[in-house]
């Protein structure tokens, strides 16, 4: 769409509100609204003020003003508020108009851009595989006397004995048994529907939606693949519609990573593949039916997972998932079918157009623009140094004995092994100026600061469970 469309289909639908979006650095969606008639053609070049002081960061008070600038393709009618018209925009300094660094729009745009000076690829395909729990009340507080969480869900496990009136006296999904369940077990078939028709209403494509292994209310909706930039914008909208429609219908949506104790998390499964002049890199002789450049992507992926875990799994209780025994990978390891391990080569995938590998490390609360960033930079960095990946891993991990698992390393445990490895290894980042030295150390800082810290000095409940009596 170019501006004068977007004004044209304004007016097509009676819109009276512009809503201005973008992503903050840690990976929160922000916005703000404008009349309709205070956008004109000028705006999407002269683009239009805010506080980049107050978004988390970012500025310095002392250079607060910054620009969004609204991009014409991302135009959406918004299905959920009266009469308006939703954009994705880029950052811009105000002064020098040079896009904005830690701007994680422009971080994606810039990588897709060194891809290209490479001469290696011309696009990089990312198909999205987001979980996430649906659940009807959710309560929490910490402060210096208390802190709790409470979650309830209508299918939940724990609701088996409730004396609740509900539609579905008896029909309760067992823990780790929500793979596939049929209605009136399944509850949240509708909802999913719902989510999936205003999906493709709002131009995200879907490939199919189902619940998923968790009790609870963990569903998982399939985006088809699409170019890093197009498919991370895409992940937001998407976000946006599964948080609105649950709350439509009285229900509250989570992407956390591992909201149920002792159940499985939320995943959030890249599938990848690189293309060239149309045609696919990956299809070829070699292991899974895949090409020597894509077991040297496979290869970097591998070697940088350590450093990748800081912006692929990137909050505190993202390492509450990545444990033994909950099928998310726990090992640097790749095979064909095995769904324990950090890359999987997709068995349907058998056609030359399919051929792709599925990284299964990343969760759903990544900032989606810097997450697959970083993991086009690292597949890259593997067919520029040839990097091997070693060999497969065809057993099922969880039954290996600690002797046969020593030979392969282990996915990091904490955030902050994950925010040191990236310190340690940060240089195929930096290669294009896609991830700045400023970027890099500003991630660190507010993980470190704001994450790490202000969990480590808090008191957690099943503490007093263990110690309270010592």
């Amino acid at each position: 769409m170019t501006p004068r469309e977007v004004l044209a289909l304004c007016r097509q639908n009676e819109i009276q509100a512009i809503d201005l979006r973008f992503m903050d650095f840690p990976g929160t969606q922000k916005h703000f609204t404008i009349p309709v008639k205070a956008l004109t053609e000028r705006s999407f070049e002269d683009g239009l003020t805010f506080d980049g002081s107050s978004i988390r960061g970012w500025q310095a008070i002392n250079e607060s003003d910054m620009l969004v600038v609204p991009q014409p393709e991302t135009a959406m009618v918004d299905p959920f508020m009266k009469s308006t018209l939703a954009m994705t925009c880029n950052i811009q300094d105000p002064i020098t108009r040079k896009d904005y660094a830690r701007d994680p729009r422009n971080v994606a745009r810039k990588a897709e851009a060194y891809m290209k000076s490479t001469g290696i690829a011309d696009v990089a395909n990312f198909g999205l595989e987001p979980e996430f729990f649906v659940f009807d009340d959710v309560r929490f507080d910490q402060n210096e006397h208390e802190g709790y969480y409470h979650i309830d869900s209508v299918e939940g496990e724990w609701n088996r004995g409730s004396a609740k009136a509900d539609s579905n006296r008896g029909h309760r999904i067992r823990r780790r048994e929500g793979y596939f369940p049929m209605p009136p077990g399944d509850t949240l078939q509708d909802l999913r529907t719902e989510i999936m028709l205003i999906c493709q209403a709002c131009g995200v494509e879907i490939g199919g939606q189902h619940h998923e292994v968790a009790t609870g209310g963990q569903c998982e909706v399939d985006l088809q693949f699409g170019p890093l930039l197009q498919s991370a914008d895409n992940l937001l909208r998407f976000k946006y519609i599964v948080k609105n429609v649950a709350a439509k219908v009285g229900k509250t949506a989570t992407f956390m990573a591992k909201p149920l104790w002792n159940d499985n998390g939320s995943g959030l499964h890249m599938h990848f593949s690189l293309w060239k002049q149309g045609h696919t890199l990956f299809a070829g002789s070699g292991y899974g039916g895949l090409s020597e450049l894509a077991l040297h992507a496979m290869g970097g992926i591998l070697k940088h997972t350590p450093a990748l875990f800081a912006f692929c799994c990137p909050t505190t209780n993202s390492y509450k998932r990545t444990v033994p025994g909950f099928d998310a990978p726990v090992n640097q390891t790749y095979s064909f079918r095995n769904r324990s391990a950090a890359i999987r080569i997709p068995v349907h995938a058998s056609s030359v157009e399919t051929k792709r590998f599925e990284y299964r490390c990343p969760d759903p609360t990544c900032n989606p623009y810097l997450a697959m960033s970083a993991v086009l930079m690292a597949a890259l960095d593997g067919i520029q140094n040839r990097i091997d990946p070693g060999l497969p891993l065809d057993k099922d991990i969880y039954d290996l004995s600690p002797e046969e698992l020593a030979d392969f390393a282990k996915v990091p445990s904490s955030l902050g092994e994950a925010l040191l490895a990236l310190r340690d290894d940060d240089g195929f980042l930096l290669r294009g100026d896609v991830f700045t030295e400023d970027v890099i150390d500003t991630w660190i800082w507010y993980k470190q600061t704001h994450e790490v810290n202000a969990l480590r000095e808090r008191p957690h409940p099943w503490e007093f469970a263990m110690y309270y009596d010592m």
